[in-house]
């Protein structure tokens, strides 16, 4: 099964939520909160779901994993997915994924070329 998953226009607001949460593990509470407004007011933007997990450096969670399972249905079923929130994060060398790594991990599952919707500051 090709993947052609269908997006929200916009990111949920508990997504900004888990965002901040994140991100405070990373960030002091005032970065935090200037990383995510700055998240709210970005445009959308798409790369390739390869791309993203490449950049990221993060190890993809198997299919088999509850959440990846969940967004993977929703793909299939033709459910619309919440847009992933990136941060740039040079001092690291690569983006954060600061919401959105189940669904990103999803999606490459059945197809690691296909666009992911995003927010990236």
């Amino acid at each position: 099964m090709k993947a052609n998953p269908r997006w929200l226009e916009e990111p949920q607001e508990h997504d900004y939520q888990a965002a901040q949460s994140y991100l405070s593990l990373i960030y002091d509470d005032e970065n935090a909160s200037k990383l995510v407004e700055k998240l709210r007011a970005a445009g959308m933007s798409e790369f390739a779901a390869k791309d993203i997990s490449r950049a990221s450096g993060l190890t993809l969670l198997p299919a088999d994993n509850e959440h990846v399972r969940h967004d993977h249905a929703k793909v299939k079923a033709s459910e619309q997915l919440s847009p992933l929130l990136l941060i740039r994060a040079p001092q690291l060398g690569k983006p954060i994924i600061a919401d959105g790594y189940h669904r990103m991990c999803a999606v490459y599952a059945v197809d690691e070329d296909t666009p992911v919707r995003c927010k990236i500051v």
